[in-house]
This record gives C-alpha cells, structure tokens and sequence, in this order.
C-alpha cells in the first residue's frame, strides 16, 4: 500500500486497528538520533547500476589495517578449502536435519563436529548449535542449575565483560541468581563460571577450584580459546563439568559479529540436561550405519514449554566450517598455529618495554598494557597509520583509560609487529 495515496480516513482506521493515534506512536521506542531524517526513497535503478552502487559503498570499507584486537574474536587465517566445502549447496542451503532419511550428510558432518570438539576439550559429549560464546555460558548457567537444582551463579573475574553482561541480560527474569568472583562457594552454588585464557589474556589452572567446586556439590564451567588447546592444558583435565568456547577462530571470519558459533562440551553423565542438537550414530535394519538426532524429542524445538532452551536456529553451517577447519589443521597444525600464536606474542610484548603490562601470569595470544596516555586517542592515531591496535578496555566498562588489551595471531608478521610497536611508541609519546 502507497501511504501517500490512502485517505485520512483509511489512516485513522489503520492507527485504530494498530492501537495507536498517529504514525509518530509506532517509533516512540527508537531514539530520535537512530530515526531516519526522511523517508523519501530513491527511484529503483536496474540491476548494473544497483551493482556498481554497491561496490562503491564497498569500497569505503577499509579492511586493509593490521589487525591486534581481540577480546574473545581473532584474526586467524582460514584455509581456502573452508570456503570451497562449507559452500557448497548442499551444505549452504540445509535445514535442521529432523528427517535422517534426507539429512544423513548434514547429520554426518555434526556428528563429526561434536567429536572433535569432544577431542579437543577433552570431554565426552558435545552438541551444536549454540550461537556464540556469550550464548553458550548461559546455557551452561542454566545446565549447571538444572543438573545440581540450585540456583546460584558465580562469575569469576576472569571472564569476558560483554559474556558477563549477556548472561545478566539472559537471566533477567528467570530464576538464576547471578554474583560476582568475589563471592564465596557454598552448597547453594550450583557452578562457578571461569574463563581460560582469562579475558585480559593470563593463563591459569583451575583445578584446585574445579576440587573446590566439587567437594560442594557445585559445578565448574570453564570457558576456553579452542586454539590455545592445541597447547594449553585442557579443561577436562581440569576437572571442568562444562566447557564453552567462541568458535569464531575455527574457520569462521570476522564478520561485523557473526555469525558465530558457541561450543558447549560436557561430561557424559549430563547429556540428558544439555541444551542444542545432539547427533548421535546408529544403523538402519539392514545393518548400515546412520545418523540420527538422539536423546531429544521434537519438541525440544518446536514447543518452547517442553525444551531445555530456546535455541532453535541450526548453526550447523558454521559448525560445519569449524570441523572443515580442525581437519584441515590436524593435530599437530593446531598445535604449530598455537605455538606461532603464543610466541609472536611474546615476541611483541618483549619490543613494548615502553608500557606497563599488566598480565601477573604466562599467556596465550593476548595482554593488556597501560599506555602513558589515553588508550582511545592512541588506537585512534594508529588506526590513521594502518593498525587496529587493540580494544580500548574502559570502552566495556573495565580497566583504566589507559588500558589496552593486545592480540597476536599466527597471521602476524616479524615486520607487522615491529612496526606495530614502533608507532606504537610513537603515539604514545607525541
């Protein structure tokens, strides 16, 4: 319907129906900053004139700058194969897999996925499906007070800030009781959540709190990088109950926020509470093996009532693209892109002898600095020289001013990063 051409008095009926009085009504809840200043479209043009206006709006991206950010998303090289596989129309365009008689590839390469993951968290059982990593800790929140029957949460200081505000938005409402690392464990705890490396980037070993945990009654949820398993110890060995993960850095890109993927790994004994898709393998009559969805009824996903969680979207695409991944890499090229991750790190941090570093333990690919001026002015100056020079920590409400978190990846060069501390250091002391 053309608004212009409607009469006032099909207008007032429409607001009647809507139960509204005027237009303005409908966009009360948007900010006036984030409204439109017209509504006035332009004429329709033909598709290669739609084409060449889109890449010139392409083109004013800048996505040639070194990139040391990181905070839980990292730039990883992804091997063209990831693409050539994962894009292929049966893949691409696949539903959730509900009839096995038509989804035995989709449901093959899930099954495949959650072994890996099993492999490397170094746990028994895995499902798909889990948005991101912040998704995931909630639902390992809610895991953990389903299993144990109580309802109090508690977030160490180690874990990522925006994580920590998502699962506050998700347990808005609902019965868990979320408080912070300082907090003591009791038998009304039912898990301690942590997070491995922690968000500014030092390594530690949570198996004395994994003990403490259990001697409650209480669980522990270890959140990890996947990458840095393939030379850090394993949550499993641990004694984690829950692992989750960001899957971004298994083969998927940065794509302004996904989308991504959220790894939820536990012990075989919790299966039955764990939230998502589970695949597991089986045989038809005449002995021929298959794959089927397990251990959940449909209504898992269609009535909200009946499930362990609302996820209902299937990721598998992307988990698809992080198995494509882990194979591509094998064992010992996890652990080579681990190892080049973790010592260019420390070949840049021993180059920032100029700044404060904060991290008080080993780290993986990631560390937090205090610049001797503002952490937003300094990224600002290095952004006109060609780097993303990391997240500014008082941006997500910790931190001081001063303080930037840093990320080296195995994509980095010995002159990326010389040249990185360089106008670092220049920067800081203009």
């Amino acid at each position: 319907m053309d608004w212009t051409t409607i009469t006032e008095v099909e207008k007032r009926d429409i607001f009647k129906t809507v139960g509204v009085e005027a237009m303005e009504e409908l966009f009360a809840a948007i900010p006036e900053s984030l409204r439109l200043d017209s509504w006035d479209m332009p004429e329709g043009k033909n598709e290669s004139a739609l084409l060449r206006e889109f890449k010139a709006l392409s083109q004013r991206n800048n996505a040639e700058q070194v990139c040391f950010m990181g905070g839980g998303y990292y730039d990883h090289y992804i091997p063209a194969a990831v693409d050539a596989l994962a894009g292929r129309s049966e893949f691409y365009t696949a539903y959730t897999p509900y009839q096995p008689e038509c989804s035995q590839g989709t449901l093959q390469a899930i099954y495949e996925y959650q072994s890996l993951i099993c492999r490397l968290m170094d746990m028994e059982c895995a499902n798909a499906s889990l948005y991101d990593g912040g998704t995931a800790i909630f639902e390992a929140a809610v895991m953990a007070a389903r299993i144990t029957k109580r309802q109090r949460v508690i977030v160490h200081d180690s874990v990522h800030p925006l994580w920590k505000q998502m699962l506050e938005t998700h347990a808005a409402g609902s019965v868990l009781k979320i408080e912070t690392g300082s907090e003591p464990i009791s038998e009304e705890t039912a898990c301690v959540i942590v997070q491995n490396p922690a968000f500014l980037g030092t390594l530690q070993d949570y198996a004395d709190l994994a003990q403490q945990c259990h001697e409650l009654g209480a669980l522990l949820v270890m959140a990890v990088n996947p990458v840095s398993l393939g030379i850090v110890r394993t949550p499993g060995s641990m004694g984690a109950d829950i692992t989750v993960a960001e899957g971004q850095s298994l083969g998927l890109p940065l794509g302004f926020g996904g989308p991504y993927l959220g790894i939820l790994a536990t012990k075989k004994k919790y299966i039955r509470k764990m939230p998502g898709r589970i695949v597991g393998a089986a045989a038809d009559d005449k002995g021929r093996p298959g794959y089927v969805l397990t251990l959940q009824a449909r209504e898992q996903h269609i009535r909200r009532e009946k499930a362990l969680s609302n996820i209902c979207s299937n990721q598998a695409l992307c988990a698809l693209r992080a198995l494509i991944h882990l194979c591509l890499l094998g064992k010992e090229g996890l652990r080579e892109t681990a190892y080049a991750c973790h010592a260019k790190t420390a070949y840049l941090m021993s180059k920032l002898d100029f700044v404060q570093v904060l991290n008080d333990g080993p780290v993986f690919n990631e560390f937090a600095v205090r610049l001797p001026k503002n952490a937003e002015v300094v990224a600002a100056a290095l952004l006109e020289k060609g780097f993303l020079a990391g997240i500014p920590l008082h941006t997500l409400g910790c931190g001081k001013p001063n303080d930037l978190l840093v990320a080296v990846t195995e994509k980095r060069t010995r002159d990326e990063l010389d040249s990185f501390a360089a106008v670092l250091q220049e920067a800081c002391h203009e």
